[in-house]
């Protein structure tokens, strides 16, 4: 199976250790896993602010470099919702189509393609998990906690089996952490508040760690927790995942 890992901008910067741990997860789990030096930002900023016409260079290079993949991988929720939702190309548009539907969140991939339930490994400590609203209501990664229906979630039916995993059960547990892209940026205020509360249901419950397959949602929680010079810690679940056959 071969696969084609599409990292963001955000983790390529500031946490490669995430594209690394799912990089090597990937392989670990019997995938041929290929990074496509000449990837970019997909164009999610942009989309998000109004400006999705200025996104079609993003749009033309993701075909470019994600093409002649049996799949493509991507330890981020919303990139992947947005490349599903967005990628066209008046001049490929039958080939858009076709990575579009090939692109897929990580436990999603490894739940739904790979058919893996559980992944046996030692992660000795308390952990939340942090459900990003992409993932959850954009990819169905989880179910939603207003709804009258059966609960699952797709995450945590990886962390479930893991040997000394403390896996805590969130007051809120798919509340916004006010990140939201650039919202966080136009509206710092409100994102700041709301990140507070999420963290304090964390904190209510003892937390070591707070999980997440969204590391942008991650980035803004532990900018709060680093000002409030907390001992919680940010971990992607890619790299519990990948810590546990070490």
């Amino acid at each position: 199976m071969k696969i084609g890992l599409f990292i963001p901008c955000y983790v390529d910067q500031f946490y490669p250790k995430v594209g690394i741990a799912t990089y090597e997860l990937l392989q670990k789990l019997g995938c041929e896993v290929y990074f496509p030096m000449g990837q970019t930002c997909c164009g999610q900023p942009m989309a998000n602010s109004g400006y999705e016409h200025l996104t079609k260079g993003c749009d033309a290079n993701f075909i470019a470099n994600f093409t002649g993949f049996d799949y493509i991988v991507c330890p981020s929720g919303s990139c992947v919702l947005h490349v599903k939702e967005h990628l066209h190309d008046q001049k490929l548009e039958v080939l858009a189509t076709q990575l579009r539907n090939k692109v897929f969140e990580l436990t999603e991939f490894i739940t739904d393609i790979l058919k893996i339930d559980s992944i046996e490994g030692n992660f000795p400590y308390r952990v939340g998990m942090h459900v990003s609203c992409h993932g959850q209501r954009g990819l169905k990664l989880s179910q939603m906690t207003e709804l009258n229906a059966p609960f699952f979630s797709k995450p945590l039916q990886l962390l479930y089996n893991i040997k000394g995993l403390d896996l805590v059960s969130l007051s809120r547990k798919d509340e916004c952490c006010g990140f939201g892209g650039t919202f966080c940026v136009t509206e710092e205020a409100v994102s700041v508040k709301m990140g507070l509360d999420r963290i304090k249901d964390h904190e209510s419950h003892g937390v070591d760690y707070i999980t997440g397959g969204d590391m942008s949602c991650l980035m803004h929680l532990e900018g709060i927790l680093k000002r409030q010079k907390s001992t919680i810690k940010t971990i992607h679940i890619a790299e519990i995942l990948n810590s546990l056959g070490n």
